[in-house]
Order: structure tokens, then sequence, then C-alpha cells
């Protein structure tokens, strides 16, 4: 019954009731979406693993390590595997056309990311393949490569016509992962860079580390640097977390300012909703004094406006939660080169209730004080 009535008081105005639920459900897409963005940044952080380290050359990521590090790296207590690899930085047909490509020591590279799923004849030729390489599933569908198709990188640190045969295509664990990657043999890279003598052989970009356990990274990062302390190439070994973590970081202040235009949405939610409802009070102020005449308390009279504010926030609200996933889409369709890994989590879909519950809150309760403090006889003079 009482369910009843609110639906009934929320539509007597139809009309202002559906454009305040628009407006609501464009607020929370928005909303909605500027969470998926921030949560999108923090991707390669959030599928970073407890077992892994990097490390690289303590000036920056820009000078390289010595291949001979990788013995002396094993030797570490603690340590399971040591893989090794170089930012390539290559472009396909256009510089404009990006993805991130690397050059890797792949049998280890593999065992150290068991996350991306490849079939054993897929792997198996692409490891005895040292032109082959292997791409994430997003970037074979992006370009409509197949198993065994040339493709030919132009290379801006390593100038030349790089071509690789498509041996493997990886699919992720989990939507976490991202799938727009390009790996080649690191075996490739030196040979030529050998041939060419533009560039040092034997030097890798970052190594990457297994571990045993997440609670041995802290020691065997610190023996790692401590072995090559002094050395002519010093290392700095962090989790993979931390590493990932180290580029997000570079983005604070854009992730700063969307986080702010978030709470901004936010309060003009709440805005839209308390103007609404104190136009609804003030109407029918003289009912609300009928019904307090009739002995009806305060807190009836504020639990009806407060539920009719609930009634129009979490309408408006799921209708935007549901927009969301289509505009999601589409963004990530529009700025996947940008964003590979653009998931709308359950922690957002509760962020977008729990702002949708919270503004029909505290919105009833602002618009309910009228009605409640009003006097039963001034009311009614108002009513007529």
């Amino acid at each position: 019954m009482f369910i009843k009535i609110l639906f009934r008081n929320v539509f007597r105005h139809k009309l202002r009731t559906i454009l305040t639920m628009c407006g609501i459900a464009v607020a929370i897409l928005s909303f909605g979406l500027l969470r998926t963005v921030i949560d999108a940044w923090y991707a390669g952080v959030d599928a970073s693993s407890t077992t892994r380290l990097i490390t690289r050359n303590s000036i920056s990521l820009t000078f390289r390590l010595p291949l001979s590090y990788r013995d002396k790296i094993r030797r570490v207590e603690g340590i399971t595997t040591v893989s090794y690899g170089n930012w390539f930085g290559g472009y396909y047909i256009d510089e404009k056309i990006f993805f991130a490509n690397f050059a890797v020591e792949p049998q280890s590279y593999l065992e150290l990311y068991p996350e991306y799923l490849v079939s054993d004849n897929e792997k198996d030729v692409f490891l005895k393949n040292r032109k082959g390489c292997m791409v994430g599933q997003k970037l074979a569908d992006r370009f409509d490569w197949n198993i065994g198709d040339i493709i030919t990188l132009k290379g801006t640190i390593f100038p030349g016509n790089w071509e690789f045969q498509l041996n493997s295509i990886y699919k992720g664990r989990d939507s976490t992962i991202d799938e727009t990657l390009f790996f080649f043999h690191w075996d490739y890279l030196n040979e030529t860079v050998k041939k060419t003598k533009l560039f040092p052989m034997d030097q890798v970009g970052f190594y990457i580390i297994g571990v045993k356990s997440p609670d041995l990274t802290a020691q065997a990062a610190m023996a790692i640097d401590n072995t090559f302390e002094n050395s002519l190439a010093e290392t700095l070994t962090e989790t993979e977390k931390a590493f990932q973590m180290s580029f997000v970081s570079m983005s604070e202040t854009i992730l700063q300012t969307i986080q702010l235009v978030s709470l901004v949405v936010i309060f003009i939610i709440l805005s839209v909703v308390v103007n609404t409802m104190s136009m609804s009070v003030r109407e029918r102020i003289g009912e609300y004094s009928v019904l307090k005449s009739l002995g009806f308390h305060g807190w009836h009279i504020c639990a009806l406006i407060i539920g009719e504010s609930l009634v129009i926030t979490c309408s408006g609200g799921v209708f935007g939660i549901l927009s969301t996933f289509p505009a999601s889409k589409a963004f990530s369709a529009a700025v996947g080169t940008y964003f590979p890994v653009f998931n709308i989590t359950l922690e957002t879909i509760c962020l977008d209730l729990g702002v949708s519950i919270i503004v029909g809150v505290v919105a009833g309760i602002f618009s309910s004080w009228k009605a409640v403090t009003v006097r039963i006889s001034e009311g009614l003079r108002k009513a007529g």
C-alpha cells in the first residue's frame, strides 16, 4: 500500500518526474564512465602479480642493463625464474597506429605470465621461430591478423623495417588482462643490433623476476640491488605493482581532475532532485497539513517524502547504470588504443547505486523539513 502511494505521488506530474529521472540517468551515466576511466588507468596495477619483480637501471628505464646480470640474479635466494626484454617502440604502417610492442625472451616470459592463455601448438611454433611474434586477441581483431600473416613494424628506437610472422594469438585469463600487446624474440633484436652495430649488443631494458613467495619480494629486491651496487649499471628493483604505479603517478593531476569532476556530477544530481522534491512539497503542503490533523506524525510525512525521492533517484540511477554498458562499449571502441582494458567493475555499479540512494535520502530530508515544521492552520490556509 505504501509503495503504491509513493508511485502515485511521484507520477502526479509525469513530465517533470520523467525529466528529473532522465537528468539523474545522464548524471549517473557520466559518473559511471568517469569511474571506469579511472579504473582503466589502474588496470595494469590491478593485474600485477605479487610474486613478480621488475629490475631496471637505477638512473632511468631508458638506460640498459648487461645481459650478464641474468645469471647473478638467478643465484639470489628466493628467485625462481628470470626473464628479460626491451621496449621496441615500433609502429605499424603509420606512426598514428600505435600499440605496445616488446622484445622478450619468450620461454621464461610465458612461464612468468600464465595469465596469457595460448594453445600448446601455437606456443611451440612461436618458441621455435626466431622471427615469430605473439599478439593479443584484441590486437589481432583490430587489424584482422591471422596465424601465418607477415607483419612489418617500422622501428623508431631500432631503425628499419622489421618483419615478423604471426605464430600465436593469446587471450587473457580474465577481463583485466591486456590483449593489445605485441611480443617477439629478444634474440632476433639482439642479432640484428649486432649486425648493424647501432647499439651495444647483449643489453636488456628490464628484467622480470619470479619470486617463490610474496613474503620474499622485499628481501629479494634488496639482495639484487646490493649485488650490483657500485657497478657501472646499478639497478633498481621493485614489485611489479610499484613499477606500474610509477607510470600511473605521472598522470596524477589528470586523475585528480577526473575525481573532482565526479564529485561535481554528484552535486549536480543532488541539486536537481532537491529542486524537484521542494517544488512537489510546496504544491502539496495543504495535504501534509491534513495528514497531520488526522494524527499522522512528522516522521510519517518525512518517510513519505524520502520514499518519493528514493523512487525518483533509484529509477533514474538504474536507467543510468543500464545505459553505462553500451556507452562504455562505444567509448572503448573509440579510445581502445589508450585504454586496452576498459571494464565496468562491480565496485562502480555499487557506487552508482550508493550515490543514487544517498542523494535520494539527502534530498528527501532536505525537502521534508518544510512539510514537517509547518503549522496545521498555516498549511490548511495555503490549501485554500
